[in-house]
């Protein structure tokens, strides 16, 4: 039986990935998560063979659960869930140790399928996901232009600050400026890119590959 945890900011997607692959016999599910904090622990009780981790969920992102849970448990294989297969994405979570990449659309057959190959040993990208991966290599400098160009200078280098992990107040006094400025801009780059965090921030300029 491989031993999995899953990881994700929905309990429907939680109980229905659980049914489906414990209906199957080969799986067991060991541990649930609704966050990446919640997942780096759960993977340090259960120590599963598998993590099929959501990028996009609240408190500790995939992509920091990701980087924590490969450096603190090498033996542990993290598969990583999303609705995007954006190329960027797909290379940021493999930068940081995932070995496999599916979208939640996949069907159970590839679900299976995914974790099996990750246990023995090999990799697993979706087919979709691993198109948008090659469509971005051929033209990296393309979408990342695109990208900035979205922002204004000053927008760009307190994201930059953010994605350095600054806080408001260090961000404000790098750049001259004030708390309630670096605010505003912090505002226009949520709207602007339609995240909902600083971590949602990160992560969308990780996808266009601007860090």
């Amino acid at each position: 039986m491989i031993r999995v945890l899953v990881a994700d900011d929905h309990q429907m997607m939680l109980d229905g990935i659980r049914a489906l692959l414990e209906v199957r016999g080969e799986v067991i599910v060991v541990a649930t998560a609704l966050d990446g904090a919640q997942a780096l622990i759960a993977a340090h009780e259960q120590r599963p063979d598998i993590v099929l981790l959501d990028i996009n969920m609240p408190v500790m992102d995939g992509l920091a659960a990701c980087e924590a849970i490969v450096s603190e448990l090498p033996a542990v294989k993290v598969i990583a869930m999303s609705m995007h297969g954006e190329g960027r994405l797909v290379q940021a979570m493999l930068r940081k140790g995932a070995r496999g990449y599916l979208l939640k659309n996949c069907g159970g057959e590839e679900l299976v399928n995914a974790i099996h190959a990750v246990h023995e040993g090999g990799t697993w990208i979706t087919r979709e996901a691993s198109e948008k991966l090659v469509d971005d290599l051929h033209a990296p400098q393309r979408r990342t232009t695109a990208f900035v160009e979205e922002l204004t200078p000053r927008e760009l280098q307190v994201l930059l600050l953010i994605a350095k992990e600054r806080t408001t107040g260090e961000i404000g006094q790098d750049l001259g400026i004030s708390e309630n400025t670096v605010e505003s801009h912090r505002r226009q780059l949520l709207q602007k890119l339609g995240a909902r965090n600083s971590a949602g921030l990160v992560r969308i300029a990780m996808e266009r590959g601007l860090l």
